[in-house]
C-alpha cells in the first residue's frame, strides 16, 4: 500500500506514446502516458478504457463527433468505440485498463508498445 506521487512518476520518462505501469487494481493496470500530436484511430474489441487528464487539453476524435478533456477530466471510452487522442502539446494522462489492453487496440504499427512498469 504504497503512496504513489504522480509528478515524480511522469518526471521518469520524457517519451510519447509508451504507456508505463504504476499500479495492479483486480485484472486492471493503471498506467500513465505522455502524449502528443495524433495517435492512431484503434478501437479495443473486449477493453472499456478510462482516460484521466492530469495535465494538459487532450482531444479525443470519434467517428460522429470530438470531445476536448480539460485537466482534471476524464472519459470512459466502451469497448468496440473506435477513436483517436490528439494533443496539440504534451498532455500527462493517466489510464485505466484491463491488462490485456494494447494501447492501440485492433491496428499494430510503430505505435504500438507494451507497457512497462515503471
Amino acid at each position: 500500500m504504497d503512496v504513489i506521487n504522480l509528478a515524480q512518476k511522469f518526471s521518469l520518462f520524457d517519451d510519447h506514446w509508451k504507456p508505463r505501469i504504476i499500479g495492479e487494481l483486480n485484472d486492471s493496470y493503471v498506467k500513465l502516458v505522455k502524449v502528443e500530436g495524433e495517435f492512431v484511430w484503434h478501437q479495443h474489441e473486449h477493453e472499456d478504457e478510462l482516460f484521466l487528464v492530469i495535465k494538459g487539453r487532450l482531444l479525443i476524435r470519434f467517428r460522429d463527433r470530438d470531445r476536448w478533456l480539460d485537466e482534471g477530466e476524464m472519459v470512459i471510452i466502451p469497448r468496440g468505440v473506435e477513436h483517436m487522442p490528439v494533443a496539440e502539446e504534451e498532455v500527462w494522462i493517466l489510464l485505466l485498463e484491463p491488462k490485456t489492453t494494447v494501447n492501440t487496440g485492433d491496428v499494430q504499427g510503430e505505435r504500438t508498445a507494451q507497457a512497462q512498469w515503471i
